[in-house]
């Protein structure tokens, strides 16, 4: 199983000219089914997907179904856990808690590769490692 962070899930939905490739893939990426989210990513998405000055920003009840939709894979709750995890996370690797955080909850969830454009490809964060799925391997 996979982690999705967030950018996948915004690629997902955008309806940017400059994007459709990676919108073709992040669909290609929810559609395998093998994947999970945290509460995190959900939150980020939701955010993001409907602020002002994004060009094709979803409305509330847009934005909302599709959250709910997801839940239909492993979603990482937000817990003491996965929080005091990435707090350590964060003070081993020099990386931000926010990214911490997904890595912990990646792990939390028994993924070992967390898909993201956000943290350095090919990094291996104590068994955890992060693929970047719109680039090409």
């Amino acid at each position: 199983m996979r982690f999705v962070d967030t950018n996948v899930l915004l690629y997902a939905v955008s309806r940017d000219a400059d994007e459709k490739d990676k919108a073709e893939r992040a669909n290609e990426i929810l559609a395998a089914r093998n994947v999970a989210l945290s509460v995190q990513v959900l939150q980020e998405f939701y955010v993001q997907a409907t602020r002002d000055s994004r060009a094709d920003a979803l409305t509330h009840e847009q934005a909302a179904s599709l959250v709910e939709s997801w839940l239909r894979f492993p979603v990482a709750e937000i817990s003491t856990s996965v929080m005091l995890a990435a707090l350590e996370t964060r003070a081993q690797f020099g990386i931000s808690y926010w990214d911490a955080a997904i890595l912990e909850a990646a792990r939390s969830l028994g993924c070992d590769i967390v898909l993201s454009e956000d943290l350095s490809r090919g990094r291996d964060y104590a068994g955890v490692t992060v693929e970047n799925p719109f680039v090409p391997s």
